[in-house]
């Protein structure tokens, strides 16, 4: 996939993710540990997001795409993030998003990460 069709498919979850109420704190954080897609507010948390497309849900789909090894990596980078600002309360979603058939999975809750 493209940098540039990632980038589209970002927009489309954060455009979501706005209707839904949260609010963008900043878009591609990154820091030696990764790059977070989205940080949003809902409320008083702060949301870490994880964007995955795929063309397809076969072999599982965009939110299986979401494995272990990233969820440490996201964990990682979001604690980085989260010494900058100075907050605690967090959560990790993601947002899967499949071309055929067309469809936004958005998943609240996805993983617990070692920084709540």
């Amino acid at each position: 996939m493209s940098k540039s069709t990632g980038q589209f498919y970002e927009q489309q979850a954060l455009v979501f993710l706005q209707q839904q109420g949260l609010q963008l704190v900043q878009q591609n954080y990154s820091c030696r540990f990764g790059e977070i897609d989205l940080v949003m507010r809902e409320q008083q948390t702060l949301v870490f997001v994880e964007v995955k497309f795929r063309r397809s849900s076969n072999f599982g789909g965009a939110a299986a795409a979401v494995t272990l090894s990233k969820q440490q990596k996201l964990s990682r980078t979001a604690l980085c993030y989260l010494q900058s600002v100075g907050q605690q309360h967090c959560r990790f979603d993601v947002v899967a998003i499949t071309e055929q058939p067309a469809d936004i999975c958005w998943i609240k809750n996805a993983f617990a990460g070692t920084v709540n």
